[in-house]
């Protein structure tokens, strides 16, 4: 794969590179030249566009592609495209499948399958056996058989003796654990944040304390078994307090928030619209400050798309009976850009979905710099669209976003040794 990119604007706060406009040869998947202008003596593909900037790739840390076994709402490799069109060169999945990926065999099916695609797939697996919460799964089995990260995904762990015995053997090989924190007791089959809307909705709500109880519990298990734990879905403003001031305790801990948490916010509800339905809910105007303000200040170390396919009969029907999730993938970056113009620098927040979640998940750097493998997203933060249903990739069509106007977009990645651009 050969290409030039001309005139991008770098984005990356560590490169001595950062906010220079370059030219940028590739050959055969390696960054062969950087300069402030380079001739296309070979004919090469060029890339351009207004506006255009440059990142490494962008990293996505909690993806839902419900495969195997619900194929028809997604598959990896709609998933995928799904993902190249949103910007992302590498991708998590969630183990939480039919059946679930608790053993060597299911993480291998994903990788295998995932291995000739543009984007990376980096497979989680289940903290618990079937993600029931019972008993621990066979984690360094799947460690050593590539597994990234282990987590039940939004099945919480109610039961904190597991978590703890998890805490402790994860060690013992450097895993991590990923824990969604909700109390199912006081979550209490509820529809939509407890609050001012949901008792003029007539929905059953779900309270803040739900998330933020079980907060507190993980941070107290990371703490006993000094143990890194990575907390995901953050969605209160009480979450980002407990997660800032275990930071200043020393703990480790980080911590990621979907990027439709940062953008929207209960209010919207008042539409029925069951595509915003979503666990944990959204909130209110107060926690999308307090959310954005972590990012911000460090609190929050990534960002992510939580994209969760699923078919029209889930969605359309009764909205109690609707389930939870939307997708996410394509329009995460442009929702994030969205919520965050203006409030926080682009090189900052572009941190939060390249450089942070890396180090957490502690996978390699893309380096921006002459003689490494290209890993690159190319797009324009200033550029407005409305996205409509016909743009949509996934299998699945349950996005929130059909006809709204956002900021930011994509126009390509590398990967590999290959190029996709959108």
């Amino acid at each position: 794969m050969n290409v030039l990119i001309k005139s991008a604007t770098v984005v990356n706060a560590n490169s001595p590179l950062n906010g220079k406009k370059v030219d940028i040869l590739i050959e055969k998947g390696i960054i062969q030249k950087i300069a402030s202008s380079i001739k296309n003596t070979n004919n090469y593909k060029e890339v351009t566009h207004k506006d255009l900037h440059v990142s490494a790739g962008w990293i996505d840390m909690r993806a839902n592609f419900c495969d195997p076994g619900h194929e028809f709402k997604e598959d990896l490799n709609s998933g995928l495209d799904a993902a190249a069109k949103g910007g992302f060169t590498e991708v998590v999945s969630m183990p939480d499948t039919l059946p679930v990926v608790d053993s060597k065999s299911g993480i291998e099916y994903v990788i295998n399958k995932t291995k000739d695609n543009i984007v990376t797939v980096y497979p989680t697996g289940a903290l618990s056996q079937n993600c029931e919460g019972k008993e621990i799964s066979e984690m360094y089995d799947m460690h050593l058989a590539g597994a990234i990260a282990f987590t039940d995904n939004k099945h919480s762990i109610s039961n904190p003796s597991l978590l703890n015995r998890a805490l402790l053997y994860s060690q013992s090989f450097g895993g991590l654990i990923m824990d969604f924190p909700n109390d199912k007791n006081l979550f209490n089959n509820g529809q939509i944040n407890e609050g001012i809307i949901s008792t003029k909705l007539g929905l059953k709500g779900a309270p803040a304390l739900a998330e933020e109880l079980t907060v507190t519990r993980s941070l107290y298990l990371a703490e006993y078994c000094n143990a890194p734990i990575h907390l995901t879905n953050i969605s209160t403003k009480k979450s980002v307090q407990l997660i800032k001031e275990a930071k200043a305790k020393g703990l480790k801990v980080t911590a990621d928030v979907n990027s439709y948490h940062l953008l929207l916010n209960e209010n919207e509800l008042e539409t029925f619209d069951s595509n915003l339905k979503v666990k944990p809910p959204l909130r209110t105007k107060d926690d999308n400050k307090a959310l954005i303000r972590g990012l911000k200040d460090g609190t929050l170390d990534a960002v992510c798309s939580d994209h969760t396919p699923e078919d029209i009969e889930n969605k359309q029907c009764e909205f109690d009976n609707t389930t939870f999730g939307m997708i996410n993938l394509q329009t995460s970056f442009s929702a994030l850009n969205t919520a965050l113009n203006g409030k926080i620098n682009l090189d900052e927040f572009i941190e939060t979905i390249t450089t942070k979640p890396r180090t957490i998940l502690k996978v390699t750097q893309p380096q921006l710099k002459e003689g490494e493998l290209a890993n690159l997203t190319l797009f324009s933060p200033s550029t407005e669209f409305v996205f409509e249903k016909a743009q949509i990739i996934s299998k699945a069509k349950n996005s929130p976003f059909v006809g709204r106007t956002l900021k930011g977009t994509v126009i390509g990645i590398i990967n590999k040794n290959k190029v996709k651009l959108v």
